[in-house]
């Protein structure tokens, strides 16, 4: 999808929100309704067109230009390399971490040890790195998708493991908007492929809302984090009580699992 198209489909997204029908907008902007309707279909509007539907609509251009770039496909993972220059420097990694949470260079500052110079040097690596664009007056927009995740096996996430984990659940989880469930359940492949689509729908759930939530004063926002896993797994001690398989046991299942030979 081009970026006109991504524009236009974002602004209907907002006029829909805005509850501003093509009949309202048409009135508001002085054309007939067909025509506004084909402007649409056509995906063809000049910026000082979209800038007067925004203003007819009550809809902020730069909200819908920068939800346009933010929808913009971008990659989902980092490159090995990528990800081992973020290893190399914890507080570039701490950097990036902030980027995905759409951080301003000025919360990063005020909320750790950080000077603004090592911060902003850390927003040019990471555009160096490809992680972010940065643009002037210290902003930036991801060049990553909001489906974005560390390598399975990469470096980010062996540090996680080793470390991160353990921090996280080491939360009570009772706070107000948090939870934790562990729920066991037999499965076949097929449900847990449908399952394993739906946890990625929760995925993207979440980068919207986080998308939306942008808008409001940084007072009203907290940091939330979703982990989120999902495996065959039984826990070791519980495996270290199942009773050993014998030989004939062996033999039995095998032969229920073939069936019996035809002749």
């Amino acid at each position: 999808m081009s970026s006109p198209e991504l524009v236009l489909q974002v602004l209907r997204t907002e006029l829909r929100r805005a509850g501003v029908t093509y009949k309202a907008l048409a009135e508001r902007i002085q054309m007939s309704e067909s025509s506004v309707k084909r402007m649409f279909g056509q995906k063809d509007m000049s910026l000082s067109r979209l800038a007067q539907i925004c203003k007819a609509a009550g809809v902020a251009m730069e909200d819908v230009l920068r939800q346009a770039a933010d929808v913009t496909p971008h990659a989902d993972t980092l490159s090995l390399a990528q990800e081992q220059s973020l290893m190399a420097n914890p507080k570039l990694l701490l950097l990036a971490i902030c980027c995905l949470g759409h951080w301003t260079m000025e919360q990063m500052v005020e909320t750790y040890e950080l000077s603004d110079a090592e911060c902003i040097l850390g927003l040019v690596a990471l555009d160096k790195l490809e992680f972010i664009e940065l643009k002037p007056l210290n902003r930036y927009r991801l060049r990553v998708s909001t489906a974005f995740h560390w390598r399975a096996d990469g470096p980010v996430q062996t540090y996680f493991r080793e470390f991160v984990v353990a921090d996280y659940f080491n939360g009570r989880f009772d706070g107000v908007g948090e939870t934790l469930m562990c729920v066991p359940a037999r499965l076949s492949l097929n449900s847990a492929q449908e399952l394993l689509q739906k946890i990625r729908q929760l995925a993207a759930e979440l980068a919207r809302l986080q998308q939306e939530d942008r808008r409001l004063p940084a007072s009203e926002r907290d940091g939330f984090t979703l982990l989120l896993g999902f495996r065959s797994w039984e826990y070791a001690a519980f495996t270290a009580l199942r009773r050993p398989v014998t030989m004939a046991g062996a033999k039995s299942s095998v032969l229920h699992q073939i069936g019996p030979k035809k002749r």
